[in-house]
């Protein structure tokens, strides 16, 4: 097999980070903190999942897309939050939050396909500690 019959293979680029100095906008962060919590097994995802883990006292901090259609479901997850002192954050699209989440096929060029929507997700355990996760923490203390 010569040099030129080699395969190469890309690895997909990480998400863009911001430059040095620079503080990182609340959904770049608050992506990477659901990446991290789904690579260490810390996310529920989906209404019944996430409430379960707000009941236990479990939760750290819960997510809730805005284009939700299900009014009594938002107002479910609110109370839940507000009951048991979780922060809040909403997110623009289910969609995106459904990628975030895990919730989605990845093709062999990094690009996510077959993407579920999903309109609540629970972070259990954040992972490791990370820029990502400050700048989440300090947006939700601001709030």
């Amino acid at each position: 097999m010569s040099g030129e019959d080699a395969v190469v293979v890309e690895t997909p680029a990480p998400a863009a980070a911001p430059a040095l100095g620079e503080p990182m906008d609340i959904m770049t962060a608050l992506q990477l903190v659901l990446k991290k919590s789904l690579a260490h097994s810390g996310l529920a995802r989906g209404l019944h999942e996430g409430a379960k883990v707000i009941e236990k006292h479990a939760a750290q901090l819960c997510v809730i897309a805005e284009d939700c259609n299900q009014p009594d479901y938002v107002k479910l997850v609110k109370a839940l939050c507000a009951d048991n002192n979780v922060s809040l954050i909403t997110v623009p699209s289910a969609k995106t939050l459904g990628e975030w989440a895990g919730l989605c096929k990845i093709d062999s060029e990094g690009n996510a396909r077959k993407v579920v929507g999903c309109s609540c997700v629970v972070v259990k355990d954040y992972g490791e500690e990370s820029e990502g996760l400050n700048t989440v923490q300090a947006h939700v203390k601001a709030n």
